[in-house]
């Protein structure tokens, strides 16, 4: 079977016209478990020739190839027209049309962002570790749009209910900022229960950013949809895909 328009989610924000989005699931491709079956990464083990065709299914829903990053979980941004080869960076932007900025994730958040004109679109892959270093207020600065014009997305991440790590991982996002601690809730054995959603979002009410939406996924405890890591540790890659269409 092929790629099909209901394969993809979509965002539900009021973006301009212009500004096109989609976030891909597990379905639609061609690959075999544990990647089963539109596994996207070519770093994960599965068969190089079976990602190539995964990722040419693609083609009918973009403008162009998509310009993916070799994510390091890092808070380096791109400026996604001028990408050559495969760029070391988990965030990328362009005001450029038929650009596809994307990152890729099963677990980690993605988040998608444009501005209310319709000029400027970006994708930043945010993890925890990039997430408390600064990858999301990194990409505003990068769109060089007043945060106040901006809206954001965030797609498919693991839930808060699932979502456990260790006292570390809170410290870091509390020394950042304290307000980090509302996102956290005690569970066994020393752990937390991490909401990455409400992180993101703090991050992005301190970079200006007012208009929030997504975040009402769990990649873990949807399995039928999503690919999680945390869950099956070998597994396959989703996209986020966003750019400008020609006004």
């Amino acid at each position: 079977m092929m790629l099909k328009e209901t394969d993809f989610i979509y965002p539900d924000w009021p973006a301009p016209a212009n500004v096109k989005a989609l976030q891909t699931t597990r379905a639609g491709g061609l690959s075999r478990a544990p990647y089963d079956s539109l596994n996207l990464g070519t770093h994960v083990a599965d068969v190089a020739h079976i990602v190539a065709a995964n990722r040419l299914r693609l083609s009918p829903f973009l403008p162009a190839e998509p310009v993916w990053l070799n994510q390091v979980h890092g808070v380096h941004v791109i400026d996604a027209s001028n990408a050559n080869g495969l760029p070391e960076a988990d965030a990328a932007y362009s005001k450029k049309s038929g650009i596809v900025c994307t990152v890729m994730t099963a677990d980690c958040l993605p988040v998608l962002l444009c501005d209310e004109a319709g000029t400027v679109v970006a994708a930043a892959h945010a993890g925890w570790r990039g997430l408390c270093q600064g990858v999301l207020g990194a990409t505003v600065i990068a769109m060089h749009t007043p945060p106040e014009k901006l809206m954001a997305w965030l797609g498919p991440a693991i839930g808060a209910h699932v979502f456990e790590v260790g006292n570390e991982v809170r410290s870091a996002f509390i020394a950042q900022d304290e307000q980090a601690a509302q996102a956290f809730t005690a569970a066994p054995n020393n752990k937390w229960l991490m909401n990455i959603y409400q992180l993101a979002r703090q991050r992005l009410k301190v970079a200006g950013i007012a208009h929030v939406y997504g975040g009402n996924f769990c990649t873990y405890t949807d399995k039928s949809r999503f690919f999680s890591y945390r869950r099956d540790g070998l597994t396959g890659r989703m996209a986020s895909m966003i750019w400008l269409n020609s006004k």
